[in-house]
């Protein structure tokens, strides 16, 4: 914990005062070559696709009105991440991360000193650039229009009474640092192209309480998915909890799990189609990612090459609850986070596919008939935002995805910042309490359990 926490500070320690005038310098510099920013401009068939942002345009000392500059150090470079969030600020930073995610940012480069026009006209085609690559002086970012668009339509006010209420019916636990959620089945945790409403543009509006800025995400679950959610309240409070999680990840190693000290513990149910051979194990299993051509998808598997620089370790305990009628209940423990880690991990390491599952287990559900002979009563709830109140148990032909966050334990973040602010860096913090949040189950879950109980 001591070091955890050690780890914290380091991303904390920071001068306010020194923040806000590199800060007031940045903006000064950006205004300054505001009257640089339109040196080109997109035809019109580009115009139509394309949202093109001001060309990239370092200072004398190799950095960007976008750039950090450390006081007595070197710029860091510009990435076309940093370059998008300093000419975008309006944009949503999950809409940002999602659009260099899938692909859809793209890259013109500029360079005056090119020997030919075929060369130039080379350089000048749109290619796709990733979050961490770096920007040289004269090149121009593009984002899809849609993403403008979106933004439009995804600024508008959620002042609606009932659905602000609903937002907040869904805390489990709030204190100075932190406020935890019970996240619906159905509600995407961050926004982007395609998706409507978001837990960070919801949670900005409706969780942002008495504080001047808004909760941000520190972690992610599935949209089908349902559970806890953490969001921390301060830009203090989110560092702290990215290190958290970041260290949960960088610390799982398959060959040290009886003796590392598990600061974040969480804790998923989910319903299998199956059972698997053990009624207990630890799976580790690197994933990879697959996107599709056209960058509209992404889908993980099981790496085949573990050394592959595309390859991330991932590693996950799993305990049978109970079986019964084909099904079976697993308490699921990620000791890494990656992206559908469970879900892969169920699916192809233990062969037992997550109900409600598609993507990964269409196969099995192509045989699965609806358990409709116990079908439970349930209440007929209208509820905001799309989201769906009854139906999605195994009574049902096309069940919802069963894989919940049940529980979550993680050290009293507030009560960190308090230490890091009145305490030295050699302070022994490692009998910092904790928090053991529990999340409930939702209905189409509790329908399933209720149904497989007899």
């Amino acid at each position: 914990m001591t070091e955890l926490l050690h780890l914290c500070k380091r991303h904390l320690y920071v001068a306010p005062l020194a923040q806000a005038l590199r800060r007031s310098l940045y903006s000064t510099l950006q205004q300054q070559n505001s009257d640089q920013q339109q040196q080109q401009r997109p035809s019109k068939e580009r115009a139509d696709r394309w949202h093109s942002l001001p060309p990239f345009a370092p200072g004398p000392d190799g950095a960007s009105s976008a750039g950090r500059v450390p006081p007595g150090g070197r710029a860091d470079p510009t990435t076309a991440l940093k370059w998008v969030r300093r000419c975008c600020p309006h944009l949503p930073m999950s809409l940002v991360q999602k659009l260099f995610r899938l692909r859809q940012v793209r890259k013109e480069t500029v360079n005056s000193e090119s020997s030919g026009p075929e060369t130039q006209a080379e350089q000048k085609k749109p290619k796709r650039v990733s979050a961490k690559d770096t920007l040289i002086s004269g090149d121009v970012v593009l984002l899809p229009i849609t993403a403008q668009k979106l933004h439009t339509e995804v600024k508008h006010c959620y002042e609606n009474e009932e659905e602000i209420n609903f937002i907040r019916s869904l805390v489990l636990y709030k204190d100075p640092a932190i406020i935890v959620v019970n996240k619906p089945q159905g509600m995407a945790v961050q926004g982007g192209v395609g998706i409507k409403y978001g837990m960070d543009a919801l949670g900005a509006v409706a969780l942002k309480f008495d504080y001047s800025e808004p909760p941000r995400l520190v972690h992610r679950l599935d949209r089908d998915s349902s559970g806890i959610l953490v969001l921390g309240r301060t830009q203090a409070s989110a560092s702290v909890l990215h290190s958290v999680f970041r260290e949960k990840t960088s610390t799982a190693r398959s060959d040290d799990m009886e003796t590392i000290h598990r600061v974040l513990q969480r804790k998923y149910w989910a319903l299998v189609i199956g059972a698997p051979r053990n009624s207990r194990g630890l799976i580790s299993a690197p994933l990879a990612k697959i996107t599709t051509e056209d960058g509209t998808s992404e889908r993980v598997t099981i790496a085949r090459d573990a050394e592959s620089p595309s390859s991330q370790h991932a590693v996950t305990e799993y305990k049978v609850i109970r079986s019964a009628h084909g099904y079976t209940w697993l308490e699921l423990r990620p000791l890494t986070g990656r992206k559908h880690q469970l879900r892969v991990h169920c699916a192809e390491v233990l062969g037992t596919p997550i109900v409600g599952d598609y993507k990964y287990g269409w196969r099995a559900h192509r045989k699965l008939e609806p358990m409709t002979f116990l079908k439970p009563k349930t209440k007929n709830e209208k509820l905001p935002f799309g989201l769906e109140s009854e139906g999605g148990s195994i009574s049902e032909k096309q069940p919802r995805l069963h894989l919940h966050c049940r529980q979550m334990i993680l050290p009293n973040i507030s009560v960190a910042l308090q230490h890091l602010e009145s305490s030295s860096l050699d302070d022994d913090l490692s009998k910092l309490e904790t928090l053991d949040l529990v999340a409930p189950i939702p209905s189409h879950i509790r329908t399933s359990w209720e149904i497989l109980r007899y």
